[in-house]
């Protein structure tokens, strides 16, 4: 079994912004895999399915992107999971707009969200770096991560989306270098 956990910040009001591009790739995963129904648990919202042979819970904080490693640690207590068993899809400022890279463990680079996760569960999980640009200077980026993608943005936003949904088998096999690579080879097409 698995945890996968997108990070946003809830309310219709932020349903379109940088910072929720973690809630967006998970909706993305439970619509194109058929996952049940959208269940509150662990303080947000909690969906199960499988993802190539392997059991995954959904799982979107609703405790404010500060306050997501409280929800992420009462799941993962509840099914005995270690870190090894978490994903976190996120916003990342360092990659640029729509790339995706995986990687296991490290800092939070100033990311909220991570930086609650690590508290409470430790810092040894994979990460889904879901890129966003950086808008240039450090003043500007909490207005930048918690505005909504331009409508210019919004066609590499989907088919961005559509790649890690279509791909999603592979991160649930541990196969990230693939996962990487198709779907950066989705996007060209």
């Amino acid at each position: 079994m698995q945890v996968w956990v997108g990070l946003g910040n809830p309310g219709p009001q932020y349903a379109l912004h940088r910072h929720n591009v973690g809630f967006m790739a998970l909706d993305t995963i439970a619509d194109v895999h058929g996952f049940g129904p959208v269940q509150k648990k662990f303080q947000g919202w909690v969906q199960e399915g499988r993802i190539g042979g392997q059991k995954i819970i959904l799982l979107k904080p609703a405790t404010f992107m500060n306050e997501s490693g409280r929800a992420v640690g009462e799941a993962l207590r509840f099914y005995k999971l270690a870190t090894d068993a978490l994903t976190v899809f996120h916003d990342e400022l360092d990659l640029a707009p729509f790339k995706v890279k995986v990687k296991q463990g490290g800092g939070h680079a100033g990311h909220n969200g991570l930086r609650s996760i690590d508290q409470h569960c430790g810092a040894e999980f994979r990460r889904v770096r879901l890129g966003i640009g950086h808008p240039g200077h450090k003043d500007r980026v909490t207005g930048y991560v918690l505005g909504p993608f331009a409508k210019a943005e919004h066609d590499d936003l989907v088919t961005m989306l559509g790649a890690v949904a279509a791909e999603a088998d592979r991160l649930a096999q541990g196969d990230d270098t693939r996962f990487m690579s198709d779907v950066a080879r989705r996007q060209q097409d």
